[in-house]
């Protein structure tokens, strides 16, 4: 199809990866009269947001460096099954990073970022009820909050103590009994002490957002161009005037970035450091033994388990290391092994390798995105490193992008969210 007429095109957007964070960016600038180039450097096939959980987490208003989690690693480290693994690597980017990672794995840290995670999660829930009230999106929202499955005592008073935060932030959850929690799953067998039910969150089949929102905007005349490579950028006059690529050369009056995992090694091209490490989590889909009706997190074992499709999906482990495409059937043991200590009549088989699925979380070191302005170009709008939020927090951050083209008043401060706050 071909672009908006020129009478409502406001400009020329040129968005570096096709991710759901660009995808939800591409959205809500084609919303505001824009016309948009998605630049891919995969096929869209496999990127990280088809294989993930799907849940939609204002619970997750405590970042990944976060106190305890140094000392975890650490443990996790000498157990090849564990859900968290940093590689022990001379690498100078991952020693950096983890650096930051321990500078910011405090309770100051944490106390502060807690309420406007908060707020950017509630906010994309709101966007994504809009979302699913476009006649040509169908992604299976459901809002039946997410349980946190615990086993032992110590796991029980951390989450309840964690639950009580939440209560004070103003969002929806319970602490539940073993048999009240029981009494939400009545068709499956639970082998747990107790949890904690954040109804305020919710879940959705990812492979059908991204697919659909493709579609949608195809629909919409945006041009999407796959196996796309971004080459360099020409700058001049702190602007940047063509993006170089496999494919071509690309021109836009925005440029936004996002490129998941892949976003350090682009904002290297226009002489930004931003410090992301992926963080390899791994997932696959079974038919149910018997029905599940609620996403789930195992708290012990950090697994994520997600009705979707008619299906299970099962996901977990956070790998830090460089980026490597080898199925690592230690950790994929681990989340298989969890399964049944939590719903003992689950007893699942290791799926073989080709039927598991595998991505790269973006992470930056203190667990928050980059959404911002450089401060270098000024054409040029950054947008990642969600870590395991991508997902959640899309819809926002497709809007925030969209207010800071347009210039309007912005949903909610992003100030702590600086591309070069590590700069």
């Amino acid at each position: 199809m071909s672009p908006l007429p020129s009478s409502i095109n406001k400009g020329n957007i040129t968005i570096i990866g096709a991710g759901i964070i660009g995808l939800c960016s591409a959205y809500y600038l084609v919303k505001e009269g824009y016309h948009v180039t998605l630049l891919e450097q995969g096929d869209l096939i496999n990127n990280c947001s088809s294989g993930n959980a799907g849940m939609i987490v204002p619970s997750h208003f405590v970042p990944l460096a976060a106190p305890g989690m140094i000392s975890k690693g650490i443990k996790w480290m000498f157990d090849s099954k564990s859900p968290f693994y940093v590689k022990p690597s001379l690498n100078p980017k991952l020693i950096s990073w983890g650096l930051k990672f321990w500078k910011y794995s405090n309770q100051k840290h944490v106390d502060k970022v807690a309420a406007p995670l908060r707020d950017l999660h509630l906010l994309s829930k709101e966007l994504y009820d809009d979302l699913a009230k476009e006649p040509e999106l169908n992604f299976g929202l459901e809002k039946k909050g997410i349980l946190m499955l615990y086993k032992n005592q110590a796991t029980g008073d951390e989450e309840i103590h964690m639950a009580k935060k939440a209560q004070q932030l103003g969002l929806d959850v319970g602490i539940l009994t073993a048999k009240e929690t029981q009494d939400l799953e009545p068709d499956t067998k639970l082998d747990i002490l107790g949890s904690v039910h954040y109804r305020c969150d919710a879940h959705l089949y990812p492979n059908d957002l991204v697919k659909q929102l493709v579609t949608y905007l195809k629909g919409k005349g945006v041009e999407i161009v796959t196996n796309c490579k971004v080459s360099g950028l020409e700058t001049a006059n702190g602007e940047i005037k063509a993006i170089h690529t496999t494919k071509g050369d690309y021109k836009a009056d925005t440029v936004v970035m996002t490129g998941g995992a892949w976003l350090p090694e682009v904002a290297q091209q226009a002489n930004m450091t931003i410090p992301v490490m992926p963080g390899k989590g791994y997932s696959f889909m079974v038919d149910p033994f018997h029905k599940i009706h609620h996403p789930a997190l195992l708290l012990e074992a950090r697994v994520a388990v997600t009705p979707m499709n008619g299906q299970i999906r099962f996901g977990g482990t956070m790998e830090i290391a460089p980026m490597n495409n080898k199925v690592n059937m230690n950790r994929v043991q681990g989340i298989v092994n969890s399964i049944p200590q939590y719903y003992s009549d689950y007893q699942v088989a290791v799926p073989k390798v080709d039927k598991i699925w595998y991505g790269f979380r973006p992470c930056s070191p203190d667990g928050l995105p980059y959404i911002s302005y450089s401060k270098g170009l000024k054409n040029l709008i950054v947008a990642g490193g969600h870590g395991m939020m991508g997902v959640s927090l899309a819809p926002i951050t497709g809007k925030l992008v969209a207010e800071l083209v347009t210039g309007s008043k912005l949903s909610t401060d992003i100030s702590m969210y600086s591309a070069e706050r590590f700069n």
